[in-house]
């Protein structure tokens, strides 16, 4: 409360008071060094660069925005369901920190008002304000700490915008998820149940893997074909979504694959065709036992 009541006098003297008052309403303190906060909200279409010409966008905070959120929800999940297994405990932090979630946490709170971004980039009518939810985190982590970040999302978040319990109820279809991302890329995707075993209780368990293009993307295990799908899946888009080599990947083997049926393609075509042009180069198949006929 202090330091607060200090910020807020030094604010009396700051050109940009405005920017500050804006950041207070959302976050319920004074912002230290507000130029994170500003980063937070820029999105890359925006091609700003620093005084050194490197790209100034939100990614980076993003990336350790979505560290400390699944810290912070993962701590917040654990304590409020007491003996819960980890599964459960796993897909209830998934629900909350998957971008759906964040895109309309972003709006609740207002961040959607803030972001910049270019309005000839196409990506901003996806996923943008989520992952601005998500650098803000990270400029918070970095201004205030881990403790300042965890009673934001304590006092602001989950206090007025989200229900645990009813949140831990909600059903989240991961595989047709990755099958609509996967109609998107215009990539292939199989599910196979590589093992089947029985738990420590013998009851039955299933384990399936997920495969792109033929590269393994992601294993799940479950008490069904379902539940270990859904995991599998799961897993998957988490990849997807975290790891850039990975999606690069993707894409040069789905190129590689589709440059190898192309070429099937040609070569077959091209040998009708040479049949349909020069039908008197095939020639007849030898019988012997015919020739012996006419011999006689």
């Amino acid at each position: 409360m202090l330091r607060n009541q200090i910020d807020k006098i030094r604010l009396l003297f700051r050109k940009d008071k405005e920017s500050y008052f804006c950041f207070y309403k959302i976050l319920g303190f004074y912002p230290h060094n507000i130029q994170l906060y500003q980063q937070a909200l820029l999105h890359k279409s925006t091609s700003i660069r620093s005084e050194k010409g490197r790209p100034l966008n939100n990614e980076r905070l993003e990336f350790l925005g979505d560290a400390i959120l699944d810290a912070i929800v993962g701590d917040i999940v654990y304590k409020h369901f007491e003996g819960r297994r980890e599964g459960f405990l796993t897909n209830t932090r998934s629900k909350i920190v998957q971008r759906e979630t964040l895109n309309k946490l972003a709006v609740e709170i207002g961040l959607d008002k803030l972001v910049k971004y270019s309005t000839r980039s196409s990506s901003h009518n996806s996923y943008m304000y989520g992952n601005a939810f998500e650098a803000f985190i990270g400029a918070i982590y970095l201004d205030q700490g881990y403790e300042r970040c965890k009673r934001f999302m304590e006092e602001k978040i989950f206090k007025n915008y989200i229900d645990l319990d009813k949140m831990s109820r909600k059903e989240v279809n991961f595989k047709s998820k990755l099958i609509e991302w996967s109609q998107k890329s215009k990539v292939e995707v199989s599910f196979e149940l590589i093992e089947q075993f029985l738990d420590e209780d013998y009851n039955p368990m299933f384990h399936t893997e997920i495969r792109i293009e033929g590269i393994s993307a992601g294993k799940g295990t479950g008490y069904s074909k379902k539940e270990s799908q859904q995991n599998a899946a799961q897993a998957a888009l988490k990849k997807i979504k975290n790891d850039a080599a990975f999606k690069e990947q993707i894409e040069a083997t789905k190129a590689q694959n589709h440059l190898s049926e192309n070429t099937e393609e040609t070569d077959e075509l091209t040998e009708e065709t040479l049949i349909e042009e020069n039908p008197e180069t095939i020639l007849p198949v030898e019988n012997p036992e015919m020739d012996e006929c006419k011999g006689e």
